[in-house]
């Protein structure tokens, strides 16, 4: 196994890099974690995708991987599909 770097040996890391990698803004701190206010059981409608329009209701929240998975009707079944957090909106 080699080393990704010039002439097989490794390369040094910098230290914006490394910031960029474990969180911590330009000036120190940590940087903040947007909170999304999903929940179980929330009725969602579709902003975006191949699901455009459609509505349904959150059955789980993936927060780590900012990801829904969301339960709409597709030929009047019941049909659960994953979803970015980007993709949905609350259903007002």
């Amino acid at each position: 196994m080699n080393f990704v770097g010039s002439k097989g040996s490794p390369q040094q890391i910098k230290p914006e890099e490394i910031s960029r990698i474990i969180g911590v803004g330009e000036n120190g701190e940590d940087r903040e974690i947007t909170s999304i206010p999903f929940k179980v059981g929330d009725p969602i409608k579709v902003i975006d995708g191949p699901f455009l329009d459609f509505s349904g209701f959150v059955q789980e929240v993936k927060n780590e991987k900012q990801k829904l998975k969301v339960s709409v009707s597709l030929f009047g079944k019941p049909t659960p599909i994953e979803l970015d957090y980007l993709q949905v909106e609350l259903e007002k």
